[in-house]
């Protein structure tokens, strides 16, 4: 079975996301296969760890917004989260200063009191959309950022700034670099969806 990820609004919402903070393997359309495994601790969530000297409630939130959004069918695409990981190493310092130790506690702080109905909305959603596997990662993300992001801590809104700008530029990769015809224009159809 495949442990669960999340971009929810961080790399974080960044996991996706301190997200979505969060963030090439092909994806194979018709079915969920190892490419598009879901997210407890993705390379996207290390790079960013061992790319800046994180405070300790940005470190929470990136290890533990997997095991909050523990979900069971919602999967994001490896060719994602490797999309991520060179957006993340494109961040300027201003947007590097986004990631604080109080936006990360308001962050942590809403992810514990929300994760149940994050996950399974989640999940439905992914459950609910058409194949292939990108287009189902696209339509439960960014459905499920846009119902719960007026919800989330003003103190957190800078780490949203950071996260959407990396799932702008991953979506737009990927949006020209995706194997599969159906992919790039789900990838182009989100990158500014939210």
């Amino acid at each position: 079975m495949n442990t669960s990820r999340i971009l929810k609004r961080s790399a974080l919402a960044g996991a996706g996301a301190a997200g979505v903070l969060a963030v090439a393997v092909t994806v194979i359309p018709q079915e969920e296969t190892p490419a598009a495994r879901s997210v407890k601790s993705p390379p996207l969530l290390a790079a960013l760890t061992q790319a800046a000297s994180l405070p300790f409630a940005c470190q929470e939130a990136i290890f533990k917004t997997g095991d909050q959004f523990a979900t069971t069918r919602y999967a994001i695409p490896d060719e994602f989260w490797n999309a991520a990981v060179a957006a993340l190493g494109s961040l300027t310092e201003t947007e590097r200063a986004e990631l604080t130790g109080p936006a990360c506690a308001a962050w942590n702080s809403w992810a514990t009191a929300n994760s149940s109905a994050v996950t399974g909305e989640l999940d439905s959603r992914y459950r609910n959309a058409a194949l292939p596997v990108c287009n189902k990662f696209t339509v439960a993300t960014v459905g499920t950022v846009r119902k719960f992001s007026p919800n989330t801590p003003a103190a957190a809104r800078g780490l949203e700034k950071v996260v959407k700008k990396v799932w702008t530029e991953a979506m737009t990769k990927l949006s020209a670099t995706a194997s599969d015809a159906t992919c790039r224009t789900s990838y182009s159809t989100a990158k500014n969806a939210w």
